[in-house]
């Protein structure tokens, strides 16, 4: 159901107030939108099925849209707002503990820790800083039960693309090395306030129970050496970087990135791993 835009009262400026929002004016430099189809934010809740006594943390839970369906259910909820007037407006509400920061500041192990159990995250993340968040979150994604994010489309495209594919990329290797993905609900521009310009999409994000062992920083960059020219085959980015690190194997350098598997990827770093003297 696309909100109605005669029920948004306009501002000094020419701005205007978002649906249902009590008066709030999306800020640009949050990159907010506001979810407003209550159809969309059923299909979400329904994929995300919060049960009491779980640990449920939502990032930038905004004007409330998923906060109120979820905390019906999980009775507790824990959000992190950096817009310092909503922070104040979610404080009201004592079934909600709000972290007013920065994401990329948030240390969700301490959170998990003081918890007494893993996490359950979701939210409507900006998609200006999307990928930042989704690898400030790798570290901690052995005390993670499952992640729902709301993405732009053509991010979680490149999160579940296939080798081979046009959307494989850095962020496909990185996050397949250490999750299971889906794209579980497509949501359009209309279903927003105000309406972005691309379309969107609610990922699904299980961690691996078991994931291949990694030097996660040096696993980073090497992923990112190979990327780092997707149009030339291997042998000019990733070659260069074997040789400086006296890696000999039998790795098809005539191969682009984009059609490495993410096992040859950590096969791989296991050889470099395996090349680093102990400490």
């Amino acid at each position: 159901m696309r909100p109605d835009p005669r029920s948004k009262p306009a501002r000094p400026g020419g701005k205007r107030a978002v649906q249902g929002g009590g008066g709030h004016i999306a800020r640009k430099r949050f990159g907010q939108n506001f979810l407003v189809d209550h159809g969309v934010i059923d299909e979400i809740v329904r994929a995300i099925a919060p049960q009491p006594g779980q640990h449920l943390v939502e990032i930038g839970p905004g004007l409330g849209a998923l906060t109120n369906p979820v905390v019906e259910r999980s009775e507790k909820l824990t959000v992190i707002e950096l817009d310092r007037d909503l922070a104040a407006r979610l404080r009201k509400r004592p079934e909600l503990n709000v972290i007013e920061s920065d994401v990329l500041r948030v240390d969700f192990g301490a959170l998990a820790q003081e918890a007494g159990q893993k996490l359950r995250l979701i939210g409507n993340l900006p998609y200006n800083i999307s990928s930042p968040i989704l690898f400030h979150l790798l570290p901690w994604a052995d005390q993670v039960i499952d992640q729902h994010f709301m993405l732009q489309k053509e991010v979680v495209d490149r999160m579940v693309a296939t080798p081979g594919n046009k959307d494989y990329s850095r962020l496909s290797v990185m996050l397949q090395w250490r999750y299971r993905m889906e794209c579980v609900v497509d949501v359009p521009p209309g279903s927003f306030d105000p309406p972005p310009k691309v379309d969107s999409a609610v990922v699904r994000m299980v961690p691996l129970a078991t994931p291949p062992e990694v030097d996660l920083p040096e696993f980073t960059k090497m992923v990112a050496v190979a990327f780092s020219q997707r149009r030339k085959i291997l042998r000019h980015t990733l070659g260069a970087w074997m040789a400086e690190h006296g890696i000999e194997t039998e790795f098809d350098l005539q191969r682009r990135a984009e059609e490495v598997p993410v096992a040859d990827y950590l096969a791989l770093a296991a050889l470099k791993k395996a090349k680093t003297p102990s400490a």
